[in-house]
């Protein structure tokens, strides 16, 4: 039996960041370890979390005369992306969580945030990872958008956290998200 204990990894982020995001039609990378386009902007730090990627499948079942299941017919296939950002005087973390047109100013001026009912946009997104024994991984999301936000907690003990949910939507392949993995 061969001793495949090497392939068993955990997913860290890069130290020049794990989470980023450009306008649509951004160059998107397609291996594990080439320099992003420069659209790509840093999310910053990500709570300790990590990132989440809910791929799940919803399917109906359909049964004969007598309860026997004779068909799986799929109904749903969503395909989500779920982390924490703690940068929160990050202008591309509140860019992402309320609108880019809603973030306005710079933190020597200051920053102006609009909430409302505006519609937050697709973007490309590309998180990035290493993994054990130097190994690295890239999930790119052609077409993604925030669909789900967290509530923002203020409190003595914690970092400011924008929860976001990337939900991943078809490309023009159909598909939802790459994912690249290379070890070095």
């Amino acid at each position: 039996m061969a001793n495949t204990a090497n392939n068993v990894s955990t997913g860290k982020p890069k130290v020049s960041g794990a989470v980023f995001r450009a306008p649509l039609g951004s160059t998107l990378p397609t291996d594990a370890t080439t320099a992003l386009d420069a659209a790509f902007v840093a999310m910053g730090y990500v709570s300790e979390d990590g990132l989440s990627n809910e791929n799940s499948v919803e399917s109906d079942n359909v049964k004969a005369w007598g309860g026997d299941i004779v068909l799986a017919t799929q109904t749903d296939r969503e395909d989500k992306f779920s982390f924490t950002c703690i940068e929160s005087m990050n202008l591309e973390v509140l860019k992402a969580y309320y609108g880019s047109e809603n973030v306005t100013g710079t933190l020597a001026e200051g920053i102006t945030v609009t909430a409302n009912t505006k519609d937050l946009g697709a973007h490309c997104w590309v998180f990035d990872m290493v993994l054990r024994g130097g190994g690295f991984k890239r999930i790119v999301v052609p077409n993604g958008m925030v669909s789900e936000t967290g509530e923002v907690v203020y409190v003595d003990d914690e970092p400011i956290g924008y929860e976001l949910t990337v939900t991943a939507m078809p490309d023009a392949s159909g598909n939802s998200h790459y994912e690249y993995i290379k070890r070095s």
